[in-house]
């Protein structure tokens, strides 16, 4: 796994000052207001000098007093940039009496600073967010008893009992009763998986080689039976607390741009710190004054601090965050927003991503010429004394699709594990399940229905077979169907450059291949467990070198914080899906993402632009303070000038629209 480095611009250290968390960019601000009120009194009052000197001192320390932290702790390590050239150029300002440039330098600066370390640093919530997952408590069988205990701690084989429609607390095995488990949170699965009683508890196989329809995970969230589970992994090992670790190994990071800045001051700086020294006694060598000389080395320190260059990049992804903020997009920093500009490949999860993460029943066949609505009705009287999800979903449809009201003929249900319900109707056995449960019942299944079923299953439907009074009478599908704006999202995808759109899910292969078909992928991977996700993520970022990844589930946090860019689907997402990303569509919907990425390309194209601008300036201002064709004020009126220049310019992604 490749580790992504910290996002720290020096900022690591938490700024927690008076004012909280806000504290350095509350003091940036005052830095501001105390400058200009300075420039304002001396502008344009004939109050006495010490008033604006009073004013632009206040406005040093507020400006310069986390520069100065930064520039302390930078030092310490043998680092010596932008920051301390600040600080050096702030004080030499002052020194000759330029007060109020030396403000204007530090308020820049402190600004740029604030409004960057303010804007990132998510990433100590996503831990939290995946803790909230696992519950806090077990109920634990002791002889007789049952008791409520901490799950740190539970033991190796301990016997857990889990009530009715609560969170499983532990990864094990069940060892009694049957429930269907919901595990979207773990598994990315749409539809809850029935789970049932291991035969026997005597020389268990490995966790891993069990039967899926015998084990639970951590965090999973049991139906409307009561289970009781042995658990086989301690809180440390279970699956949860592996996506925890997965996920804490990646943090945020700045965008590429701004590292390549930071090298640039890397030996920009001291170059300047050598060439300021040396100024300072060009006296020696040339015909003029220790003040004069020292006069063009503050000259050449303002000039040369690259303040234009250190605002640039920050400026325009916070412009770029804002504007999407509008759109109810989270971006979280500068990595992401310029790195998905530039990538062709998207990886999609699909339950509840591509698709609406909820079964809907698509088929209702009728055979040998049994009476459709007498069918449906039938169907819906018994469905609706399920509690299972997909019970519910196929009594939804029925009502909604067909409008059929049902007459409430049907009693004593009964499930039966795995293979489906039994029930009575209107004086006879009605059967809804798969074909093992109509062979029990020695039910013929002719070799065309057979066929039938096949085709559905190859098309990714779960399909029930319906007997009545012994003889098959009617065919059920359901699935998880697409999101309506899928089709046309992954056209719009298409259509700005994004050549590779893959699926990547824990449902079966051929569900996977149906969906694609519908919707216009151009491949799927199915049958993926979170881990496999990650390295699915991790091999084709080596093919194509930067790959996003679209999810909404826990199951999706390591695979996204895998990827290039980690893009979470709101408000269905897990806070940890969100915490997670690197970018998060708070409004669920797919359709913003064309957006992100029109977004992402109009933010590196102003940043490109912005460098050369600051750069440009530098490039200008150094030679001509040099040879003493501009005074301080001018270095710093044209240093202001690009400032301000790189800082509006970064503002028209305010005004980004769509094409």
């Amino acid at each position: 796994m490749k580790h992504k480095h910290s996002h720290d611009h020096g900022h690591n250290h938490d700024h927690d000052g008076v004012f909280g968390e806000k504290t350095e960019l509350y003091f940036a601000i005052l830095s501001g207001v105390f400058f200009f009120i300075g420039l304002f009194i001396e502008k344009f009052t004939s109050l006495s000098e010490w008033v604006p000197l009073t004013n632009f001192i206040i406005a040093y320390f507020f400006g310069g007093y986390y520069t100065i932290l930064e520039a302390i702790g930078k030092i310490r390590k043998g680092e010596f940039e932008i920051d301390f050239l600040m600080i050096v150029a702030a004080i030499g300002a002052a020194y000759i009496g330029s007060w109020g440039e030396g403000a204007l330098l530090l308020f820049l600066f402190s600004l740029g600073h604030a409004l960057e370390s303010y804007a990132m640093n998510k990433a100590k919530k996503s831990i939290e967010a995946l803790g909230e997952l696992s519950p806090k408590m077990a109920l634990v069988k002791k002889e007789k008893d049952i008791v409520e205990i901490p799950i740190e701690d539970l033991k190796l084989n301990d016997i857990i009992v889990v009530k009715p429609n609560a969170k499983i607390s532990a990864d094990g095995v069940v060892i009694k009763g049957s429930s269907s488990v919901n595990q979207a949170a773990i598994t990315g699965e749409s539809i809850p998986v029935d789970k049932n009683a291991i035969s026997s508890t005597v020389d268990l196989p490995d966790f891993n080689d069990i039967s899926e329809n015998n084990v639970v995970f951590t965090g999973t969230l049991n139906g409307d039976n009561i289970i009781e589970v042995q658990v086989l992994k301690l809180n440390k090992d279970s699956t949860i607390s592996r996506l925890i670790r997965m996920v804490n190994e990646v943090e945020t990071q700045k965008s590429p741009t701004q590292l390549l800045t930071k090298k640039f001051e890397k030996w920009f700086v001291p170059t300047v710190v050598v060439l300021v020294i040396t100024l300072c006694f060009a006296y020696l060598a040339i015909d003029e004054t220790p003040k004069e000389s020292l006069y063009r080395a503050i000259s050449v320190l303002v000039s040369a601090s690259p303040c234009a260059l250190a605002i640039s990049t920050p400026s325009a992804v916070l412009s770029g965050i804002a504007r999407a903020a509008k759109r109810g997009v989270l971006i979280k920093g500068g990595r992401p927003l310029e790195d998905l500009g530039s990538l062709t490949t998207i990886a999609f999860d699909k339950t509840g991503t591509l698709t609406e993460g909820k079964p809907r029943l698509t088929n209702a066949f009728t055979l040998d010429g049994f009476d459709k609505k007498a069918f449906l009705s039938m169907v819906l009287d018994v469905e609706s004394l399920s509690n299972h999800p997909l019970a519910k979903a196929i009594s939804k449809d029925i009502k909604t699709q067909y409008d059929i009201k049902g007459n409430n003929l049907a009693s004593e249900i009964q499930a039966i594990q795995g293979k489906g319900i039994k029930a009575r109707y209107d004086n006879g056995d009605v059967y809804i399940g798969n074909e093992e449960l109509m062979r029990s019942q020695n039910i013929v299944i002719s070799q065309e229905i057979t066929s039938q079923v096949n085709e559905l299953l190859q098309d990714g439907h779960t399909v029930m077979l319906v007997a009545f009074n012994n003889k098959l009478v009617g065919m059920l599908s359901v699935m998880d169907v697409p999101r309506e704006a899928a089709k046309n999202t992954l056209k719009r995808l298409k259509n700005i450059g994004i050549e590779k759109m893959i699926m990547l899910t824990g449902d079966h292969q051929n569900v996977g291949d149906s969906i694609a078909k519908q919707i216009g992928l151009t491949e799927v991977k199915g049958n993926l467990l979170p881990e496999d996700k990650v390295l699915a993520v991790q091999i084709l970022k080596q093919e194509y070198s930067k790959i996003a990844m679209v999810g909404d589930g826990v199951n999706d946090a390591p695979a996204m914080a895998n990827s290039t860019v980690g893009i979470a689907m709101g408000v269905a997402g897990s806070d940890v899906a969100l915490e997670t990303a690197d970018i998060a569509l708070m409004s669920d919907k797919i359709e913003s993402l064309p957006f992100v990425i029109g977004l992402s390309r109009k933010s590196k194209s102003i940043i490109k632009q912005n460098l050369w601008i600051s750069l440009g300036i530098v490039a200008f201002l150094i030679p001509t303070t040099l040879l003493g064709l501009a005074s301080i004020g001018g270095a710093v009126a044209i240093h202001e000038g690009s400032t301000l220049l790189v800082v509006i310019n970064a503002l028209r992604l305010l005004r980004y629209r769509e094409i």
